[in-house]
């Protein structure tokens, strides 16, 4: 007797190859924003007081808004993964799509988020608090227009229907890469906003 095996269950050796690939990468890209949050735990304990004299804290409400943004356009990169998985292409190209959108509202709303406080007189600049804020935020910013362009390679090939039940690794693994970066923006405002 013959075992049967759901078509989605089974993996090809380059889609084992891509998956093993993502893990490493994500590994070395946690260990890059390890270091990062490591310096900037040294700075905060080092200083006095933080925010520095004459420094205003850091705004909550539009970072809070923008890290409620980042976890939708998780869940509907998770959705549309389902979709792929559920043989429901028409549902996989709308999640995508909301994907790409909340990517793009995160953008936005971090440039208004920076345009504020460089004209309150943040600047990168301007002393240890900047430069640190600026530095992990512009980092992790980066990392999301990455994200945002990987999604929209996925985009043509959805449109196409070029996905399936049985080949859909592209999906896959930049669904883990865009859910690393939001991981990382939800430690980094609560240590960089909150506490």
């Amino acid at each position: 007797m013959v075992d049967v095996v759901p078509l989605r269950q089974r993996r090809r050796p380059r889609d084992v190859t891509a998956y093993v690939g993502m893990v490493i990468f994500l590994g070395g890209w946690a260990m890059m924003f390890a270091g990062l949050f490591f310096a900037y735990a040294m700075v905060r304990v080092k200083a006095e007081s933080w925010p520095p004299p004459g420094e205003n804290a850091l705004p909550i409400a539009l970072p809070l808004c923008n890290t409620l943004v980042l976890l939708a356009s998780s869940a509907t990169l998770a959705l549309a993964l389902k979709a792929v998985r559920g043989a429901r292409p028409q549902a996989l190209k709308a999640y995508l799509f909301a994907s790409v959108a909340l990517g793009v509202l995160f953008c936005a709303l971090q440039l208004v988020v920076w345009r504020k406080l460089f004209a309150e007189g943040l600047k990168p600049d301007s002393g240890i608090y900047g430069s640190v804020f600026y530095a992990l935020t512009c980092f992790h910013a980066l990392h999301v227009l990455v994200g945002i362009v990987g999604l929209c390679t996925l985009l043509p090939r959805a449109l196409a229907g070029k996905f399936t039940v049985q080949s859909h690794t592209p999906v896959r693994i930049w669904g883990m890469y865009w859910h690393f970066v939001d991981v990382v923006w939800v430690l980094m405002f609560v240590t960089v906003y909150v506490i």
